[in-house]
């Protein structure tokens, strides 16, 4: 394991709920940082080789081989419709599960872990029709006189996507 990779016994010197609740991996898209609940992220780590799967939404990159197990890569910054930009050696892999299977989210970088309160997370304002509103933020979190999107990891995926990308491995 290199300097950069981040597992999740590291990230976690303890396993609870309650320590880990109300924090957030930082991670740096563009000019924005995003927080994902810690709760869901199992490890942080450098951008290796992705194959790619066929027949899949632009966004999806492909597959990993993380320690035996295949992870589908989701680059975030095409799933938010910005602009594509050329991986560097700041472009990590964050992992992710959501329910029983582990995603890769590829984020520009991963720069801490921060505790918001809950207080100070606030609904998203809508601006979209109902069934896209807020569409992958649960939140937004203030820190000082700073904002930060939380995002919603179970509403970066589509189900029905996630699914070809499984049936696709077996």
């Amino acid at each position: 394991m290199s300097s950069q990779d981040i597992h999740e016994d590291e990230l976690f010197m303890e396993n609870d709920d309650e320590i880990q609740e109300n924090k957030f991996l930082m991670c740096r898209i563009g000019e924005e940082d995003y927080g994902i609940d810690i709760r869901h992220v199992t490890d942080i780590i450098e951008l290796q080789k992705i194959t790619e799967v066929p027949d899949m939404p632009n966004y999806v990159k492909g597959v990993i081989n993380l320690r035996g197990q295949v992870i589908p890569i989701i680059d975030l910054r095409l799933r938010f419709n910005m602009e594509r930009r050329e991986y560097d050696d700041r472009t990590v892999i964050t992992v992710v599960k959501i329910d029983d299977l582990s995603i890769g989210f590829i984020v520009d970088t991963a720069t801490e872990v921060q505790e918001i309160p809950a207080g100070d997370i606030e609904e998203a304002p809508t601006f979209r029709s109902e069934e896209e509103e807020n569409k992958f933020v649960s939140g937004l979190g203030k820190i000082g006189e700073d904002v930060k999107i939380i995002l919603d990891v179970s509403r970066l995926v589509v189900h029905d996507e996630l699914m070809a990308v499984k049936e696709s491995l077996t």
